[in-house]
């Protein structure tokens, strides 16, 4: 098992430290961990809505300026932090070695039970201090509910739910409607 450094680290050491692991850690305020997920594992139902997220947004996102990506893509929040959100959708021109999200728009995070408190408190306030990011999406993955924080120009941010198979949530400025039948296709019916 690789040892975690002990003196605060860059966002560079950090990343050049990274490759030489064999899992993937966030790093807060300067220190690498292991987030929560990477520890326990996910389950079935967990990974069965991040590849449903990430296989909506590919096909709406083909083409475009947009593009989903996995939690192997870091995402800096903050001065020496960085985190790996379920999924990010960034909006900008990437560099195809890069380790780092361009110009995320959009984060989702798949709560579990283990880490729901921690993403819903702790991560949230770090996304919200990210200009470009205009969309937080925590999708609940034991009812089919997903919570979405939206930027609210230079005001704030605006809080809205959106519970049940029929509900769609929509995000005109990047051309994405995810209907909440497709992310959670596969992990309930319609008679759940």
């Amino acid at each position: 098992m690789a040892q975690t450094a002990q003196k605060p680290m860059t966002i560079d050491e950090f990343l050049d430290w990274q490759s030489l692991q064999d899992k993937n850690y966030e790093l807060v305020d300067g220190i690498p961990v292991l987030p929560l997920k990477s520890m326990t594992g996910a389950t079935q139902r967990h990974d069965r809505i991040v590849v449903n997220f990430l296989a909506t947004l590919h096909q709406q996102l083909r083409r475009g300026p947009c593009r989903p990506s996995t939690d192997d893509i870091a995402l800096v929040t903050r001065g020496r932090s960085i985190r790996r959100p379920d999924v990010t959708v960034q909006c900008g021109e990437a560099d195809p070695k890069g380790l780092v999200a361009v110009s995320p728009y959009l984060v989702i995070e798949v709560l579990s039970p283990s880490t729901m408190n921690f993403d819903r408190f702790r991560k949230i306030d770090e996304y919200k201090a990210v200009r470009s990011i205009q969309a937080i999406l925590l999708c609940d993955t034991e009812t089919p509910c997903v919570t979405v924080h939206m930027r609210d120009g230079d005001i704030g941010w605006s809080l809205l739910e959106y519970s049940g198979l029929e509900a769609e949530i929509r995000l005109p400025d990047i051309g994405v409607n995810l209907a909440l039948r497709d992310v959670f296709e596969g992990v309930y019916s319609d008679d759940s």
